[in-house]
């Protein structure tokens, strides 16, 4: 869980130690017990081509004059996590007894049948086997948390976003006019701006620097969130156990596509962004709505089988444009491909494993310029402010 790692890191303290290193070119090191020299300009080069094994590469190399000490090569292949050049592609070393192992949704499902567990109370199994239930509840909760957090923080928070695009936040204003309609409006798709502005406060602030869940990706961190708290606010009030069966579901349909394609945009396109956000936000939709296994796995086909072919051309090489839209607009189709799940009554043709082994595919016959690269798309048509 990279979360981990990260979640106790003082928000508010970036901008500040980001001027400090602009300022002094230093950067203190070992808890600031020691300092060492880094002009921004000379110490970080962006180079155009490809490190050999992933799109997302970084060398660091500490020098003593002209005398290298160290060199490491890190890839960032999705979803914050990150691993090193001589770990790439490695699996865990340690194996994880579980008691029902799966590769795939096929997988997944034959399980749940053969148990008649639902696939949040499979998922549970596995992570009881690992963990303690009254920690699983805290992390759940944790998490959900930080969700909640950061729509509260974009459904109050105006102004213009950092970055040479000067994007106008919209979640609160979005959210004045919804509030003083709420108690009034007949409008049968008021549900939809509600969707929207959940979304839109998560991305509003990734892309202002605020804390985020990975879920699975930062540039996707809004579509969970929203379809919950969708959830939350229309169906029913979100409780523990609620909480944690969408939270294993959601996890359960992302790490399906973490085995088996990729959540790293640079990679695939969007469509390992967004596409499986929403993929993992309609199935935990689904069973919370009382789908069976196959209805929620038919689900995440449905959400991800329309994201195929999502490219990633961020404007500026910012998180912003399309992204932040992007995400309200992915939310509201998880619960359209929930609802869709729910009330098909003959058999898909499409199944889950074929859509993501399709979207890795086409990510990876994607031209580069749509990957996450800003030399295409969107990324070549808009001018930016500055």
């Amino acid at each position: 869980r990279p979360l981990d790692g990260l979640w106790q890191l003082d928000i508010d303290a970036i901008p500040s130690f980001i001027q400090d290193v602009n300022t002094h070119g230093r950067l203190l090191l070992a808890n600031g017990q020691h300092e060492v020299e880094f002009p921004v300009d000379k110490c970080m080069n962006f180079h155009a081509d490809n490190l050999s094994l992933h799109e997302n590469g970084m060398r660091i190399t500490a020098l003593a004059g002209d005398k290298v000490l160290y060199s490491q090569t890190y890839y960032s292949i999705g979803g914050g996590f990150i691993v090193d050049e001589e770990h790439f592609g490695l699996t865990n070393s340690e194996p994880v007894n579980v008691p029902y192992p799966y590769k795939t949704a096929a997988d997944l499902q034959r399980h749940c049948q053969e148990t008649g567990l639902s696939l949040s109370g499979l998922m549970m199994q596995n992570e009881l086997a690992l963990h303690s239930k009254e920690a699983l509840e805290q992390h759940f909760a944790r998490v959900w948390e930080v969700m909640r957090s950061g729509i509260e923080r974009g459904i109050t928070t105006e102004g213009v976003l950092p970055g040479k695009l000067r994007v106008p936040r919209r979640a609160a204003a979005l959210r004045r006019v919804l509030v003083s309609q709420d108690k009034t409006t007949t409008d049968p798709m008021a549900v939809v701006d509600w969707i929207n502005m959940f979304a839109l406060a998560v991305n509003e602030e990734n892309a202002a620097g605020g804390r985020v869940v990975t879920a699975p990706t930062n540039g996707a961190c809004g579509i969970v969130p929203a379809v919950l708290a969708y959830y939350d606010k229309f169906i029913r009030e979100v409780n523990a156990n609620s909480l944690a069966r969408y939270m294993l579901v959601a996890s359960a349909i992302g790490s399906l596509y973490k085995m088996n394609a990729s959540i790293s945009g640079a990679e695939v396109g969007c469509q390992g962004e967004v596409g499986v956000a929403c993929s993992m936000a309609a199935a935990g939709l689904a069973e919370l709505l009382g789908g069976s296994p196959a209805q929620v796995c038919i689900a995440a086909e449905i959400a991800m089988e329309h994201n195929l072919g999502l490219t990633c051309d961020p404007v500026a090489g910012q998180v912003q444009v399309p992204c932040i839209e992007r995400n309200a607009i992915a939310s509201v189709k998880a619960v359209n491909a929930a609802r869709m799940a729910l009330r098909r009554t003959s058999e898909p043709r499409v199944c889950l494993d074929k859509v993501i082994e399709t979207m890795y595919e086409t990510g990876k016959d994607m031209n580069a310029k749509y990957r996450e690269t800003s030399r295409g798309g969107l990324a070549m048509k808009i001018v930016t402010c500055d």
